[in-house]
């Protein structure tokens, strides 16, 4: 499987957000190691996952209107 890895500076001109944002707001919270960005080789440089972001960021904007339920579902009503 291929994967797309990005820098911090890629991934912000991707989704339209300032790389400051996305190293103090988003990495650890919204976006997870080894979920979204790897460490290579154990070293201090992050890659992240273009794909696994797209995913994600496509699942949670379709479930905006639901209420998350404790079984990992969705309540839409």
């Amino acid at each position: 499987m291929s994967n797309t890895f990005l820098t911090t500076d890629q991934l912000a001109e991707r989704i339209q957000y300032d790389p400051r944002t996305i190293r103090e707001q988003l990495k650890d919270s919204a976006l997870l190691e080894g979920v979204h960005y790897i460490r290579p080789f154990g070293r201090r440089k992050i890659l992240y996952i273009w794909e696994a972001i797209e995913r994600d960021m496509v699942a949670s904007s379709s479930n905006a209107f639901g209420i998350p339920m404790a079984n990992g579902g969705v309540c839409n009503g």
